[in-house]
């Protein structure tokens, strides 16, 4: 998605044409797959950090456009709602000291946006949803100018002709209906991307299937929407109806265009043939001439552009860069609090998935992982939780401690160094032993600035001036 699109509007036979070119592509997918040598080379990380633009007293801040210019920071783009932005961070190796580097990077790319927000009379914040929305910030107007937005709501809404219908239950009830899908830029994520080889690439992902859950237990940091106490990781359910194409004609289709999956993978090229299969087009640009690209491998600009439009969790890329390579994109993951959270939170996901990647966790019932993504999702720290080798359920902060081990050693395994283990991890020790999360947090804190709809835009003023600080959640007062 972070392809230049041209216009915003598609006529029904660039459709069809894009249809063929994504069959061509998956062509020509499995033949540079093949090739000897494809996608080697050490493993990286990378991280995208969506954020909000917000006011001085906690409200969102519809600047983006003005904002990045004023940065002037090519890690900068612009996301869906004129409130978000997002930052793309360096890809570096995992071995040494990659976390201590993300934390630096992190904080340098915050204070950039800081100032430039400073420019139109705001701030910044990275929080996976702005407490302080409400009904009257999702108008078409909010809708940032960029033309890829503007033709993939037309695309979306071209594949749907009700309304998007959402509701959520959990604490309290939420059900409301909008006509185009801006109520996905209530939600902000810290993605991370781990580099894999193409023969690694289904037990990698498979892994990060499983590993999600209890990582996303201790993660949660989106507790409220629109005034409502709702899911630990409201984000989750959001995301997932506010984007779901299946109208009265799609029912059948499993998945939404937003989900966790079905079944463990056998590969990539399998992911890609579903998305191409089940999924409609929605922003039908056709840029590939065909020639090769960087290294020689073949741009596949189309199937890339649509598998942009397909939401998984856990998601495959195809990249040209450096020769042509494979990455697995952990999606679930909240933006915030602070720095050391986010990347605290990387550590064990990508330690646990190390680990994982080692084991048959094909012979675990993929039901379980899938249970596990939601519970988590839904409960946070109390969610029960099933795991390979376990008789019973047990609660989710239990299962994240006895995993800790399991992450250190999958990190070890991957060459990190063990002081940037030990603080890494020992962060998400101590939230989860303390049993403060995110959205724990936010909530005692709402309850005692007041607990009615003003008191979420004060928490928010609180929220940022802490996560300025660098300081893990565990460690904020209220």
């Amino acid at each position: 998605m972070g392809q230049k699109v041209d216009k915003d509007r598609y006529s029904e036979e660039e459709f069809v044409q894009f249809r063929a070119k994504l069959a061509e592509q998956l062509d020509s997918l499995s033949e540079v797959l093949a090739r000897p040598g494809f996608g080697a080379g050490p493993a990286t990380i990378g991280a995208e950090l969506e954020m909000f633009l917000i006011t001085p007293d906690g409200r969102p801040l519809p600047r983006n456009h003005e904002v990045e210019a004023a940065a002037g920071d090519d890690r900068l783009t612009l996301e869906l709602g004129r409130f978000n932005l997002e930052a793309n961070l360096t890809p570096l190796p995992i071995a040494g000291r990659p976390f201590t580097a993300m934390v630096r990077e992190v904080r340098e790319v915050m204070a950039v946006v800081e100032a430039a927000a400073a420019t139109q009379g705001g701030h910044a914040v990275a929080i996976g949803i702005l407490p302080s929305l409400s009904e009257a910030d999702f108008t078409h107007e909010a809708l940032s100018g960029e033309d890829r937005y503007k033709a993939m709501s037309r695309g979306m809404r071209r594949l749907r002709d009700e309304p998007f219908r959402v509701l959520l239950e959990g604490a309290e009830r939420l059900e409301l209906e909008v006509e185009g899908m801006i109520l996905e830029s209530a939600n902000t994520s810290w993605q991370v991307h781990l580099r894999t080889t193409p023969t690694d690439f289904a037990r990698v992902y498979n892994a990060a299937q499983l590993a999600i859950g209890p990582v996303l237990a201790v993660s949660g940091n989106s507790p409220s929407f629109l005034g409502r106490h709702l899911w630990e990781e409201t984000r989750i359910a959001l995301f997932e109806e506010a984007a779901d194409d299946r109208d009265v004609e799609r029912l059948d289709r499993r998945d939404g265009r937003v989900s966790f999956g079905s079944k463990w993978t056998s590969g990539i090229e399998e992911m890609f043939a579903t998305c191409v299969r089940d999924y409609e087009p929605v922003l039908p640009m056709i840029t590939d001439s065909g020639e090769p690209g960087p290294g020689g491998v073949p741009e596949l600009a189309e199937l890339r552009l649509h598998q942009g439009t397909v939401w998984l969790w856990n998601r495959p890329v195809y990249d040209t860069g450096d020769g042509g390579h494979l990455r697995v994109e952990m999606r679930a993951l909240p933006a915030g609090p602070s720095s050391s959270d986010m990347v605290a939170n990387s550590a064990f996901l990508l330690g646990l998935t190390a680990s994982l990647a080692l084991q048959a966790v094909e012979e675990f019932p993929f039901a379980g992982a899938y249970r596990n993504f939601y519970r988590a999702a839904t409960h946070g720290l109390d969610a029960s939780m099933s795991w390979p080798g376990l008789g019973e359920e047990i609660p989710a902060d239990r299962l994240a401690l006895e995993l800790l081990p399991v992450a250190e050693a999958g990190l070890t395994r991957m060459g990190v160094d063990a002081d940037e283990i030990r603080w890494t991890l020992d962060i998400v020790r101590e939230r989860v032993t303390r049993r403060r999360t995110g959205a724990i947090w936010q909530r005692e804190a709402t309850a005692r600035l007041g607990g009615d709809r003003e008191a979420w835009a004060r928490m928010v003023s609180r929220y940022r001036e802490l996560a300025l600080t660098g300081e893990p959640i565990h460690t904020w007062p209220l």
